[in-house]
Formats: structure tokens, sequence, C-alpha cells
């Protein structure tokens, strides 16, 4: 088994053809909504890029899609959230007036998911949804509003497609559980 630190690989909880299928899915139902209009996907980095990547690649033709980024922090290099968002890099794209989805990897005890939906409201988007690869709703402590969801799973400790440990396995296609050592 290949490891990092105090945690090692254990098993695949999901392949990267159920991922592709089902982003192609999410994928379906936001060209039929946006059909025809300019969306504004903002990922939360760093885990969000590969979902986010997958999800504007997937989409139909006459979706305008644009690309910003937004970065905060909860975790560290810890394996759970602490709890206390932090912001580190802002959008650059002015939203006012504009469809926006907010890409996110992970919602965990939806804390993060429910501090940027309200700082980017503020904002005045005329549209905003939520669109999340991975929900765990066993550690939520807040309800947070996903209006797109990829899987629903336990509460296990996951890395791959974009999700890490301490910078590691980010680059993984499929989704492992990972095991203290």
């Amino acid at each position: 088994m290949d490891g990092t630190g105090d945690y090692e690989l254990d098993h695949i909880i999901l392949t990267r053809d159920a991922i592709n299928k089902r982003v192609s899915e999410i994928a379906a139902s936001i060209s039929e909504e946006y059909r025809g209009e300019e969306l504004i996907f903002t990922g939360v980095l760093k885990g969000a890029v590969i979902f986010m990547s997958d999800l504007v690649r997937s989409l139909d033709r006459s979706v305008d899609a644009k690309m910003d980024f937004i970065a905060v922090s909860s975790y560290g290099n810890a394996s759970t959230s602490s709890g206390a968002v932090k912001m580190i890099k802002d959008m650059d794209t002015y939203i006012e007036g504009k469809n926006v989805i907010l890409v996110e990897d992970i919602m965990d005890t939806g804390l993060t998911l429910s501090y940027l939906r309200e700082m980017l409201m503020a904002r005045g988007p005329s549209a905003f949804r939520t669109c999340v690869l991975l929900e765990k709703p066993d550690r939520k402590k807040v309800d947070s509003i996903m209006d797109y969801r990829g899987f629903t799973m336990p509460d296990e400790f996951v890395v791959g497609y974009g999700l890490d440990y301490a910078g590691k396995w980010r680059n993984l296609p499929d989704i492992w559980c990972v095991t203290k050592r």
C-alpha cells in the first residue's frame, strides 16, 4: 500500500467510471437549466479543481461557462475540519447580476459551504447554486443547501480526484478511503 505520514490508502470507495458518470449527469442538469446563458463556476481551491474541470468540460456547448476560484481553509493538514473558516484567496470576478455555481469537493460539517454561500449571496448574483461532489451527512453541523450533489457517503476519510491529505493523493483518478497506520 502507498502511504504518507500516519495514513495509508485502504480501498477504493468510488471508481473513476462511477465519478465520470455522475459528473456527466450533473452537467446535463446544469446544461438544461442554463442553456444559452452565461454561468460563472467558482471552484473552492484546491480540492474542487479536478471536479470543476471535468464538470465544465461535460457541459452542453450552449452554456457560456466562465471559471473563477476562491480559497478557504478549515482543515489545514488535519483529517477533520477545525470548524473555523479562513479566507485565503477571494474571487477575481464581479458577480453582481450573474449566474453563479459554487463548486466544492466535499461537504463535511457544512460550515465552509454556509460561510461561502452567505458571503457570495451578499454580492448580488442573479442566481446562485451550489454543487458538491461528496456529502457526509453524519458530520453535518449546519444545514447547507446543495443544489447539485454527486454522492452521499459515510463518515470516512477520503482522498483522490482532487481530495488530499496534507497535499498528497489529489492526482488519484478514483476516490480512496484512507486509514491510520
